[in-house]
């Protein structure tokens, strides 16, 4: 009964909260196809564990497995791609702004794009961003200062007016 009544409950945490997790996932990978994985990997590291997690707020552990199974990827550091004599075609040009911050997000290193991920998109405070990412309060605070200071001077985030040179 106590098995039936853990998978119960780790049934009912996946469907309402799983397109959440998805969504933070994508803003670590930026890959759709990696984020479902990510998520799917995490979960499944979660299941191993539903018994150790709190009944009453189990998302914050299932977060924290999430954004080390995220770094743990990183440090493995092949991305999958092989190399070729053959280039492929140019992607199709994109209308844009000039703005793309989702571009400069992605250029960010990964512990500075997970703690903008975390505080700025999913609202965190930057105890539970420490939290998280198993670090302290000062670290989020210095990466989160970081971040947004290559983020102020990426040059796809520029205007025409930001590029001028003043006379």
């Amino acid at each position: 009964m106590a098995v039936e009544k853990r998978a119960a409950g780790f049934d009912a945490f996946v469907a309402a909260r799983s397109q959440a997790l998805v969504r933070t996932a994508y803003l670590l990978t930026r890959d759709h196809a990696l984020a479902e994985d990510l998520v799917q990997t995490a979960l499944a590291k979660a299941w191993f564990h539903w018994a150790r997690i709190r009944d009453d707020n189990p998302e914050p552990y299932v977060r924290r497995i999430l954004v080390t199974t995220y770094s743990s990827w990183w440090r493995r550091r092949w991305n999958g791609e092989i190399p070729t004599a053959d280039l492929p075609d140019a992607p199709a040009p994109r209308a844009e702004d000039g703005l793309d911050l989702w571009d400069a997000i992605g250029r960010l290193p990964r512990r500075q794009r997970a703690v903008v991920v975390l505080r700025f998109y999913e609202d965190l405070t930057e105890a539970e961003t420490a939290r998280l990412m198993g670090s302290s309060v000062g670290t989020v605070k210095s990466q989160t200062a970081k971040a947004l200071a290559k983020l102020r001077l990426d040059p796809a985030l520029s205007t025409p007016a930001d590029q001028e040179s003043p006379r």
